[in-house]
């Protein structure tokens, strides 16, 4: 989706709980009668979730509603709960959220829908039964056998490999995860998982878990990179210390922050869906709930084509797969 350009202010917010500071967008004329719908991303200030706020405020334009895209500076539960509380206070008619920890967002979630607030959840779930819709980027098995097989193929089937992830309590990062080792488990007997390290979305500290693994495990033929910061992080250790094409790198990433890792052979392939799209869904979808119109599978929305319906779970579609041959077809 092509990045969409948008007036809206920048507001810093610092909750006096334990939250710490958080950044907020508002995407509004100031128009009290529109619908007002938050969206909470993991973490603000990376490029992933960036986009996805772009996208958000596309489908803000086309639907005449405001979005308020507000997040913590850190994968953070408690600053997540402390947002949400705020939100209800200001009465807001939506609010979806990209969880980074199902069971501590579940009682704020529970409340917020108490409050006559239509929540949804989008990226990464919580517990089923604090929202009423969960908006998913794509199959949690489809994605994280897919992911495997990549590394696979590059590994030659063979040999030890580690994985990079974001926060521990994400539950999309541990469900995908879970589907990568039980892949590697069925297909790849001579593979072997050697570590699993958390760089909590940070890339800096991807990068430096990376140098770790390349020294304490010297036999390390590859890395999965389970969250949109790792890959680049891993692929930037894995290229200065001269490893390039010996240690793969394969994973979730966006194409412009792994386009020269994929040039210069210190990434193979990234995987990945349009975050942009995944904000416009995301707020297409809130507005419908709000006025009682739930989706059904095969419902078909412009520039997203069409979606599947899982019980309260929307899967928006197949991810792409980014190599050095087609990562300059893309510019998110």
């Amino acid at each position: 989706m092509k990045k969409h350009l948008c007036i809206f202010s920048s507001i810093l917010l610092c909750l006096s709980l334990l939250s710490g500071c958080n950044s907020e967008n508002l995407h509004s004329d100031t128009d009290q009668k529109k619908l007002n719908i938050a969206l909470v991303p993991k973490i603000v200030g990376i490029p992933y979730f960036e986009a996805a706020a772009d996208g958000a405020f596309q489908a803000a334009d086309e639907l005449g509603v405001n979005v308020i895209y507000t997040g913590p500076t850190t994968t953070d539960a408690a600053q997540q709960v402390n947002l949400v509380q705020d939100l209800i206070s200001r009465k807001v008619d939506a609010i979806a959220v990209s969880a980074n920890d199902p069971v501590s967002l579940a009682p704020i979630l529970k409340k917020a829908k108490e409050a006559g607030i239509t929540v949804l959840t989008w990226d990464s779930d919580s517990q089923d039964d604090s929202r009423e819709l969960f908006v998913n980027q794509a199959d949690a098995e489809y994605l994280g056998r897919h992911i495997m097989d990549n590394l696979a193929e590059n590994m030659d089937f063979q040999g030890e490999y580690a994985i990079i992830t974001g926060a521990l309590t994400a539950s999309n990062l541990n469900t995908w995860m879970e589907w990568m080792i039980k892949q590697q488990q069925e297909k790849y007997p001579e593979m072997t998982l050697v570590t699993v390290e958390a760089c909590d979305d940070d890339q800096q500290k991807a990068y430096t878990i990376t140098q770790n693994m390349l020294i304490a495990y010297p036999n390390l033929k590859g890395i999965i990179g389970n969250s949109s910061a790792a890959p680049p992080g891993a692929s930037q250790a894995v290229y200065q210390s001269g490893k390039a094409g010996i240690v793969k790198v394969v994973g979730l990433s966006t194409p412009a922050l792994m386009r020269e890792s994929l040039k210069n052979g210190s990434a193979q392939v990234v995987t990945l869906w349009d975050p942009g799209r995944l904000g416009y869904l995301t707020i297409k979808l809130a507005v419908n709930m709000i006025s009682g119109n739930k989706p059904h599978d095969g419902d078909e929305f412009a520039s997203i084509g069409k979606i599947q319906v899982k019980g309260t779970e929307v899967i928006m579609g197949i991810p792409l797969d980014f190599t050095k041959e087609n990562v300059d077809d893309f510019d998110f």
